[in-house]
């Protein structure tokens, strides 16, 4: 072997130790780089998202009752059908509030004529007073005339007793055409000039034929706002007391309450927004924001609250309820419906840094405030 190809033969030995090396240099030093980025990429986002899988699409929910009793004469929705505000959802018998109706029309006309014989009877009483009072005068005049006489002798103590009882039969008659205007004056009001439309009487009246009126126009139930009739049995015939439930309506309108952990709510604000995927749509994402965040946590609302000073107390992270209003429920013909399980994730553009932390001293406060 030459001492060319010796030579050749120990630079090719040579090299490997050489790229191993290199090698060896980019792991101590790029591992460890990439390891911090990691980690740096990984405290830098931590505090912005808040995120939890304890929440549920709600909607609001109303118990569809009527407002009159009644036989139902006509059912006009099926169950999970959609309905307007304004549609008809069922109808109950009108032949007994028409009869009522009518009845209550009739009493007013009733009551009209009443008040129409009592300024009748008014001006009656009026012209009987004052001839009363002309006959009262006359007897007054003739009994001091017989007076006279009798004190000259000229008549006789009878002639005197007959003017005397005339003059109180007269008075007597005053005082009842007197009591007869008045009970006339007193049905119209105390002014025979007032309307009837301002008279006590009349009023009530007319307001018993709004009721009868408004009670018919009742039974006619309609939908109170847009939404989808839930699940209902009711069937024509059957009778319905006031009040009673007849069939529930949920709303179209959909929010998310999300229950977060009271740890999770540092940097949570109203008008943050969010994102919301639920369970029965996965990878599916509805865009959200935060409406609203409760005063107190669940355990506050609860019938039998937490006794926090008892001598068994262990801590409990407790869970804030917070709202969020879904932009749109319906997305690429995917509906959300009340009740279905949700995760949520709110981004609160808060990023952790040293700077941050810092300067984070004051900023509770202002959320605080911005949250009621």
């Amino acid at each position: 072997m030459t001492d060319k190809e010796v030579q050749a033969q120990a630079v090719a030995q040579a090299k490997p130790p050489a790229k191993r090396k290199w090698s060896r240099r980019l792991m101590w030093f790029g591992g460890p780089a990439i390891v911090l980025a990691i980690a740096g990429y990984l405290y830098i986002t931590s505090g912005r998202f808040a995120s939890t899988d304890n929440a549920y699409v709600q909607a609001d929910r109303v118990t569809i009752a009527p407002q009159v009793s009644g036989r139902v004469a006509s059912v006009e929705v099926r169950e999970n059908e959609p309905v307007r505000k304004g549609d008809v959802l069922f109808r109950i018998d009108q032949e007994p509030l028409e009869i009522a109706a009518a009845r209550m029309q009739a009493q007013v006309e009733s009551v009209k004529s009443l008040l129409d014989a009592a300024r009748s009877g008014y001006h009656s009483a009026e012209a009987d007073l004052r001839s009363s009072g002309a006959d009262l005068k006359y007897k007054e005049q003739q009994f001091e005339r017989m007076q006279e006489l009798r004190g000259r002798g000229l008549i006789a103590q009878q002639a005197l007793d007959d003017a005397a009882n005339n003059l109180a039969s007269a008075r007597a008659k005053q005082d009842s055409n007197g009591a007869a205007l008045s009970k006339a004056q007193n049905l119209l009001g105390g002014m025979p000039q007032t309307p009837d439309e301002q008279l006590a009487g009349y009023k009530l009246a007319l307001a018993q034929l709004a009721q009868a009126k408004l009670d018919l126009e009742h039974a006619t139930v309609r939908a109170p706002m847009d939404g989808v009739i839930g699940k209902t049995s009711l069937q024509p015939g059957d009778f319905l007391a006031m009040g009673q439930a007849a069939m529930p309506l949920v709303a179209t309108t959909l929010w998310v309450d999300a229950n977060f952990k009271e740890t999770d709510l540092t940097h949570v604000a109203i008008g943050q927004p969010a994102t919301i995927e639920v369970d029965t749509f996965p990878g599916k994402k509805w865009p959200a924001r935060v409406d609203s965040i409760s005063p107190a946590s669940g355990a506050e609302f609860s019938v039998l609250p937490a006794q926090n000073a008892t001598g068994n107390w262990v801590k409990i992270v407790q869970r804030i309820p917070v709202r969020l209003a879904i932009s749109e429920a319906q997305l690429d013909s995917m509906i959300l419906r009340a009740g279905m399980s949700a995760n949520v994730e709110i981004d609160t553009g808060k990023q952790n840094s040293i700077l941050g932390r810092w300067q984070g001293g004051a900023e509770p406060a202002a959320r605080v405030a911005q949250s009621r």
